[in-house]
């Protein structure tokens, strides 16, 4: 197949993971070329640049800011999806598709699998559902990717945040009741550029399509999550703040998360051959690169 790999937004963590490890051979378009707020240019913007295969990795990922503002969260996260897939059945390319651990209300007490069905507590996970269904039934060549977590060395996520918020105060409270797979964004660029390898090399196959859960191995807390940062911190000398465990009634937010959210990730792992790898492994790099690149010191100057 001819023509790029295009992946949709330019300044998401995934996304620049993706352009990093994927070099010239990956497009990524965003705003303003690309714009979700307008889904009904969506496909004229795509068949411009001719892709062969599209991963659609941008989103409206503002969990709390999404209850309020719906409509936008729809247009980004239901009715954007359905028009890619829509242009990728009519083009006959593949499409993946990035989805959320949030489409799941966690409360089964168990990792989820992907025939469990979903049950969103909030808009964004609705609204992440929703473009699940679109792609799904939009006869496109589509997988879905479902993760959670997502943390880099560059972006906004839970990482930076903990860094950052030492660098200001002595005393950190975190939850420590909702439970879940951190994952590498970097990790997950280099599955879905194996993931792309293989539809290359065979061509798409029936079993290629559906939903898969594509996770860092392991599981943590939040409050867990923000020990280990600060274990690696420490390590690049960095201090490490009081830390309180908090429940989530504790830290009341306009959007409920998922108490229990872990991906069951096998089926990724017999199709394809991917595992993703430890996300304590994987933090310690993180954590390493944003010491070394963005000069977080040990005063928090």
């Amino acid at each position: 197949m001819t023509g790029p790999i295009l992946v949709t937004g330019t300044t998401g963590q995934l996304v620049t993971c993706l352009a990093r490890q994927g070099g010239a051979g990956v497009m990524s378009i965003g705003r303003p070329e690309l714009d979700f707020d307008a889904p009904e240019t969506i496909k004229a913007v795509l068949a411009r640049h001719a892709p062969r295969l599209i991963v659609n990795a941008a989103a409206y990922t503002a969990v709390d800011k999404a209850e309020s503002d719906p409509e936008a969260a729809d247009r980004a996260n239901h009715l954007a999806p359905a028009h890619i897939a829509a242009y990728c059945a009519q083009a006959g390319i593949p499409l993946i598709h990035v989805s959320t651990d949030y489409v799941f209300d966690g409360a089964k007490g168990a990792p989820y699998v992907e025939t469990d069905p979903t049950s969103p507590t909030g808009v964004y996970g609705r609204t992440k559902r929703d473009g699940e269904t679109a792609v799904l039934d939009s006869g496109a060549q589509a997988l879905i990717l479902r993760t959670s977590w997502v943390y880099a060395s560059h972006g906004k996520n839970f990482v930076r945040t903990m860094l950052n918020a030492a660098k200001r105060m002595p005393k950190l409270r975190v939850v420590g009741d909702q439970h879940g797979c951190p994952t590498n964004a970097a990790d997950l660029a280099t599955a879905i550029l194996a993931i792309i390898a293989r539809i290359d090399a065979t061509g798409w196959q029936p079993g290629y399509g559906g939903v898969f859960h594509a996770a860092g191995t392991g599981e943590a807390t939040w409050f867990d999550l923000a020990l280990a940062v600060f274990s690696e911190s420490a390590r690049n000398g960095g201090e490490i703040p009081e830390m309180e465990c908090i429940t989530t009634a504790d830290w009341p937010t306009p959007a409920r998360r998922p108490a229990d959210s872990r991906l069951d990730c096998t089926r990724l792992s017999e199709v394809f051959a991917i595992r993703l790898p430890s996300w304590r492994i994987s933090l310690a790099g993180v954590v390493d690169d944003i010491f070394a690149q963005e000069c977080v010191t040990p005063d928090g100057a």
